[in-house]
């Protein structure tokens, strides 16, 4: 079956491409469905982090080896023990860009109404993960947060937050992105940080919680600065390690908490509020392309991945 793999070069680069010859899943037996593969999304963070063999990238010895977590598929078949779900419906699931998945139906997918797009429901799973990192900070009506990155998921974030009911603030260094975020619409304050633009907008013991989604290096002690006293800040990702002063965070007695992918719970939320009209994800779908152009959009992840945003393929 066709997949997309990432791959070892000969000269130890890593390229992710589409092969036809990918081993088809057994199956589907027990409560087991099996999917034919519809769209599916870039997770342009871990996606990414697997091509640059980052921190938690596949081992070069196990390469070739595929990797995602967006899928959206039709069953065309079911095992005899499942209950709810039948032939002809459409899944989100959280599977690899496969031509063909087999999961249980208790595990991490959602059947998919009509009123939700299919395209855009290839990018549930970057979406769960803004909704889990939005309940884990338990924002409160009123509370002032603060999301630093405003890629796909810190744009997600910036919804669901606003939702929740807090006095969302975002920023970010690209152009590009802050003007999405004015368009769309759900922070009350966006701000250019580049420069000295942390210091000029962001300010000190400002904010009852951070969301960093951005990722840079030793930015640690400038998001416990940003929180009031007690407050909470939650690092997403792609660190390889988390480095602070000790008394600036006894000083603020903060919390620091760390988010890891989402259930199913976080799932059925999320599309709860996109069926409702409540948050969109169809403003932030740059790429819908043919999966044959797979290797055009992984070799610009790789190089340039600010050109990206949510990219889905269509099979």
């Amino acid at each position: 079956m066709r997949a997309l793999v990432t791959k070892l070069m000969l000269d130890r680069r890593r390229e992710k491409v589409l092969v036809a010859d990918w081993p088809e899943p057994n199956g589907p037996t027990g409560n087991h469905v099996k999917t034919q593969t519809l769209y599916s999304g870039v997770t342009n963070g871990t996606e990414r982090n697997d091509l640059l063999g980052g921190n938690y990238a596949h081992k070069d010895e196990d390469l070739p080896s595929g990797w995602g977590y967006q899928n959206v598929g039709r069953i065309v078949e079911t095992g005899p023990e499942v209950k709810d779900l039948k032939v002809g419906d459409v899944l989100y699931m959280s599977a690899d860009h496969v031509e063909y998945a087999v999961m249980p139906e208790d595990g991490l997918l959602i059947r998919l109404p009509s009123e939700v797009g299919q395209k855009h429901a290839a990018l549930f799973g970057m979406a769960s993960v803004a909704m889990r990192t939005c309940r884990n900070a338990d924002l409160r009506m009123g509370e002032r947060l603060l999301i630093v990155g405003l890629g796909f998921i810190g744009q997600m974030a910036a919804q669901i937050a606003s939702v929740m009911g807090a006095r969302v603030t975002a920023c970010d260094v690209d152009p590009k992105r802050l003007d999405l975020a004015r368009k769309v619409g759900a922070a009350e304050e966006i701000f250019d940080v580049s420069g000295d633009g942390w210091d000029r907008h962001i300010g000190k013991d400002r904010y009852d919680a951070v969301i960093d989604l951005a990722g840079v290096p030793d930015i640690e002690d400038r998001l416990i600065g940003a929180v009031r006293r007690r407050g909470k800040v939650l690092l997403i990702a792609g660190r390889f390690k988390v480095s602070y002063t000790f008394n600036n965070g006894q000083g603020h007695e903060v919390t620091i908490k760390q988010n890891s992918h989402f259930d199913r719970d976080d799932l059925t939320n999320l599309c709860r509020l996109v069926e409702r009209g409540m948050v969109k994800i169809g403003p932030l779908v740059r790429d819908v392309v043919s999966v044959n152009e797979a290797a055009r959009i992984y070799d610009t992840l790789r190089d340039r991945p600010n050109e990206l945003l949510g990219t889905v393929f269509v099979w």
